[in-house]
């Protein structure tokens, strides 16, 4: 039973880290976007 509940948390943090990979990058575009065109 523990096993099977490892494998689907890993399963979750693995995509939970991709997730995380792909949206740091475009809220960080984003945010200086944001900056970019409050400081004009």
């Amino acid at each position: 039973m523990a096993s099977h509940d490892m494998k689907s948390v890993n399963k979750t943090y693995g995509g939970f880290i991709s997730l995380l990979k792909w949206s740091i990058p475009i809220i960080a575009v984003i945010t200086l976007f944001v900056i970019m065109l409050i400081a004009e």
